[in-house]
């Protein structure tokens, strides 16, 4: 964890708002992430943070890319524009997985010469890859239980457990090759048993899609939703994994590719948010801090990514309860309305840690308010 004079002095140096990575923290992270699931291949979910430079870092300690638009497809491609045409084939077979079920056909055109790894969870999809992406190898997006998932997905994504075979078998029919299953259990799902659930369903559909004679499948996507030591109330990673590993070599055999979409697990606890107060206020009896910082910005993941990031200040002294507002001219840019605070003055710095996903990936310049600065420390 980066200590806070060094935040402060980023601060002073950088100005603010500040967002701060530390790229230890994201190789500790994957490293931590092979280590507790060795069968596992890791692959970064590139929209929890599409940033380069974190790219770039998780590239180099050997992570797979998990993709769900043509730009973050580029971001990850600029690392191995240097390889060989045959190295970069074989690199994009093996390291990418175009995660994202439902794709415009412009996309899929432009994937097509790439014969990338595909997910899909309809028959009109079927349709779609035939037509713009022929050579997509395919993985079907089964749906499955999201039970206390911080952010549910399943009402969006995921074929039905009892049609999932049909699609599979109709695209065969249609020349594609289902090389096997994905699923996704929530976005910070604290519920294991999430995972033991899907694992099972997955295993089912093996097992049914077997039995009516497709053979073809070699895969399991066990997408994300790791969660992040966002509190205490989150158990070890090390724990989940142990759950993960058990039910894994109890259902598939070693053959079995088994992948895996990390995203925030990565890099929520490398990302720190420096801002300053700009205002100070009592409204109702109760003290009122302005930051130049909001839900507009890096703390975009509190109105979208239903996650809170405490509000803490460098200073110490007794505290009260306050609320804390971004800098924009709108009510709904409300960092937090229960924060213990000591007594702040303007241009005291807070910050907030555990902030690196799903933050500054979905920043805004509304209102003409830019972004927070990126401050990458030990690249």
């Amino acid at each position: 964890m980066l200590s806070k004079s060094l935040l402060q002095k980023l601060a002073r140096k950088h100005g603010t708002p500040l967002f701060v990575i530390d790229h230890d923290e994201l190789r500790e992270n994957y490293r931590q992430f092979r280590k507790y699931l060795p069968r596992v291949q890791a692959y970064f979910a590139v929209k929890a943070n599409s940033d380069p430079a974190i790219v770039r870092t998780l590239y180099k300690e050997g992570s797979s890319f998990d993709v769900a638009s043509m730009p973050e497809f580029k971001i990850v491609h600029e690392n191995i524009k240097h390889l060989s045409a045959k190295q970069r084939q074989e690199w994009i077979w093996d390291k990418i997985i175009y995660a994202n079920p439902t794709k415009p056909a412009d996309t899929l055109e432009k994937l097509n010469k790439y014969k990338p790894l595909v997910t899909f969870d309809s028959f009109e999809e079927i349709k779609k890859i035939k037509k713009y992406a022929p050579n997509a190898g395919l993985a079907l997006r089964l749906q499955v239980p999201n039970t206390g998932a911080m952010v549910e997905l399943s009402s969006k994504f995921g074929a039905a457990p009892g049609e999932a075979v049909d699609m599979i078998l109709a695209a065969d029919k249609a020349g594609l090759t289902v090389e096997g299953i994905s699923f996704h259990v929530g976005s910070q799902t604290t519920n294991f048993d999430n995972y033991v659930q899907s694992l099972n369903l997955t295993a089912s559909v093996f097992k049914e899609a077997k039995d009516r004679g497709y053979t073809k499948m070699n895969l399991i996507d066990i997408g994300g939703g790791f969660p992040a030591p966002y509190d205490a109330s989150v158990k070890p990673f090390k724990e989940l994994a142990k759950v993960i590993n058990t039910e894994i070599d109890r259902l598939f055999p070693k053959d079995i590719q088994i992948l895996a979409e990390p995203g925030r697990y990565m890099v929520a606890s490398a990302g720190y948010a420096v801002s300053k107060v700009i205002g100070k206020a009592v409204r109702g009896g109760k003290m009122c801090y302005y930051i130049n910082d909001g839900v507009y910005h890096t703390y975009s993941g509190v109105i979208f990514d239903h996650c809170k990031y405490p509000i803490k200040a460098f200073k110490g002294g007794p505290t009260q309860m306050c609320s804390v507002f971004g800098p924009t001219c709108d009510a709904l840019d409300v960092v937090s309305m229960a924060e213990n605070l000591p007594d702040l003055e303007r241009d005291d710095f807070v910050y907030s840690v555990n902030i690196g996903a799903y933050s500054h990936a979905s920043a805004t310049y509304f209102n003409g308010f830019p972004p927070a600065t990126v401050c990458h420390v030990n690249q």
